[in-house]
């Protein structure tokens, strides 16, 4: 199961795309009347003018399934699942609305609830995402919900607003680390993406604690884009890509040129046991020396000279005498 929490300003748009979409069904509410959108959008804002302050009092949750679970999911169970979500997510003593819809690739439902509760309160949406997140995955694991394969799986043309961007960042600075050895190389391959980085230090000191990451004015920690974009967990990358990169060039520095390999054949005090083994465990002298180094022409020479010097039998005339029109 993955979820989506979304805030916005209009009850009555969001209202009726949920409510009024082909073959939407109403699975459960609270605190409203479900006749129509028009209805459930009256008793929303009603509510919402306790606190008139609140530019955002749109909840907007969406739950999707894979589709290997379908056949776990009546309509009762999406709705224990979405109420479950619900206390996990500190979504509580509010009105609410939870709608099936039957389009798209998997099975998912949305919930629109007020952001202001019952008592006139706001419910934070303080780090919604990570929250929805470990919602989600604790979810999935209690009962049993396929476990999907990771970010890569996801379809990026769903996404939209804070969502999408924190998606653009994960592909952004996973291509980037791959290409990088040191942190200002991938501070210089992220700028070129339009993504700028910024270090957290300790207080007082230049001892770096974590990382964060800002696009289109979107700014998110690397462990809250993804834990494997961490301030640890991308150093330890970029410090295995440093090595790597290192043990590659030893190894072309050490290894003699082929123009050296040859003057080494030649030498008169020459032994082929000290050369380098190549393909096939073969030294370079055998391979000089093999018949698949022998010319093509210099071969078919050596057959005609071959044929020449064959004994004519009595009477017959060779190729060539025939070619320039001499008989006995």
């Amino acid at each position: 199961m993955i979820g989506k929490p979304i805030t916005g300003k209009s009850f009555g748009g969001c209202v009726r795309y949920v409510v009024d979409k082909k073959d939407a069904v109403i699975l459960d509410a609270n605190g409203v009347r479900m006749q129509n959108a028009y209805l459930i959008t009256q008793d929303l804002n009603q509510q919402r003018k306790t606190r008139p302050g609140l530019g955002k009092a749109v909840g907007h949750l969406v739950l999707s399934w894979s589709n290997e679970d379908l056949s776990k999911l009546s309509n009762q169970i999406m709705v224990e699942r979405a109420k479950e979500y619900m206390e996990k997510m500190n979504i509580r003593n509010t009105q609410y609305i939870m709608v099936r819809h039957h389009d798209g690739k998997n099975p998912h439902m949305h919930i629109i609830y007020n952001r202001v509760d019952n008592k006139g309160n706001t419910i934070s949406d303080n780090n919604s995402y990570g929250r929805n997140i470990k919602a989600c995955k604790e979810i999935t694991l209690k009962h049993g919900y396929h476990l999907g394969k990771g970010k890569e799986q996801v379809n990026r043309q769903a996404l939209n607003g804070k969502e999408q961007i924190r998606y653009e960042l994960f592909d952004a600075v996973k291509s980037a680390v791959k290409e990088s050895v040191n942190w200002k190389g991938l501070e210089s391959n992220l700028q070129a993406k339009g993504i700028q980085m910024e270090y957290k230090r300790r207080s007082g000191t230049n001892e770096v604690q974590g990382i964060s990451f800002e696009k289109d004015g979107f700014k998110m920690k690397g462990s809250a884009v993804d834990r494997s974009l961490s301030y640890g967990n991308l150093n330890a990358q970029l410090s295995f890509n440093q090595q790597k990169e290192q043990q590659q060039t030893t190894f072309i520095e050490s290894r003699p040129s082929l123009a050296d390999q040859i003057k080494e054949v030649l030498r008169p005090d020459y032994h082929h046991d000290s050369q380098p083994a190549f393909s096939g465990g073969k030294s370079l002298l055998e391979i000089l020396l093999s018949p698949e180094f022998v010319p093509a022409q210099s071969a078919d020479q050596d057959d005609a000279k071959i044929y020449r010097k064959k004994k004519k039998k009595p009477g017959q005339q060779t190729d060539h005498e025939q070619s320039k029109g001499i008989s006995r």
